[in-house]
């Protein structure tokens, strides 16, 4: 089967701002996107899960300790008790009363300005619910082109392409033992062929050639690179978009 173009007709490497401009303003929060924005970075990334009242939020983590100060899953939360949460005090009393946004205020700030790479948060086997209420919400807001959605997970994806094969997805992945085995090293492409593959930049460090051999002509993005010098080696080195938490640097030193 033919890959979708990834992001096709921007310019070329891909620039995302990690979780908005998280170096700069409280992860997934609306000030990390609008720093994105204001800074020029012409991509954002971000992640989603489905609240229990079936909204889609944008925050990272399945619980909302480390962001929201609450020992609570997200899933199991409806949105109006999410909403009254403070997502910015853990990153500075500056940004305190910053809320977890929905997914549709996220498009509603930042629409055309840039593209984006939305991960879709799925911890378990089997179909993911998330996924045809995102692939609805991008179509709402005209944004078809401008979208590649990932995950860690492959049924996450393979849930998403059933919802529609106009958007591009990505598969995520690590070594990291956090990760589960069947999902280390990029194994889960034999689950879902995706457009383009989402190594850690460590991974794609240690095997380079397998993973450009392994993709053919697609695309291949890496996260996290803070290192403007890493970023250009990997640019060089056949690399097709960079996530990172401070992409201004990044930007400058691939000009």
């Amino acid at each position: 089967m033919k890959r979708r173009p990834v992001l096709e007709g921007f310019d070329r490497p891909l620039l995302f701002a990690h979780r908005g401009y998280s170096r700069r303003a409280p992860e997934n929060t609306l000030s990390a996107f609008k720093a994105a924005r204001e800074a020029g970075i012409p991509g954002v990334e971000l992640d989603i899960h489905l609240c229990k009242s079936g909204e889609l939020v944008v925050v990272h983590d399945h619980n909302l300790q480390r962001t929201a100060g609450t020992d609570a899953v997200v899933e199991q939360m409806p949105y109006e008790a999410i909403k009254e949460l403070d997502a910015g005090s853990w990153f500075s009393p500056e940004f305190a009363g910053e809320r977890v946004p929905l997914l549709s205020e996220v498009f509603e700030l930042l629409g055309t300005h840039v593209y984006y790479d939305i991960e879709i948060k799925h911890k378990v086997r089997g179909p993911a619910p998330a996924a045809p209420l995102l692939a609805e919400l991008i179509r709402k807001h005209n944004l078809t082109e401008r979208c590649l959605v990932s995950s860690f997970n492959p049924f996450a994806l393979r849930t998403f392409r059933r919802a529609t094969r106009l958007i591009p997805t990505a598969l995520i992945y690590a070594s990291d033992h956090s990760v589960p085995y069947m999902l280390r090293g990029g194994r889960g492409r034999y689950l879902v062929r995706p457009d383009a593959l989402k190594p850690s930049h460590e991974h794609l460090n240690r095997a380079r050639r397998f993973l450009i051999r392994a993709l053919g002509t697609g695309t291949v993005i890496v996260w996290t690179v803070d290192d403007p010098e890493l970023a250009v080696k990997l640019t060089r080195n056949r690399v097709h978009g960079i996530i990172s938490n401070d992409p201004g640097p990044i930007q400058q030193a691939l000009r």
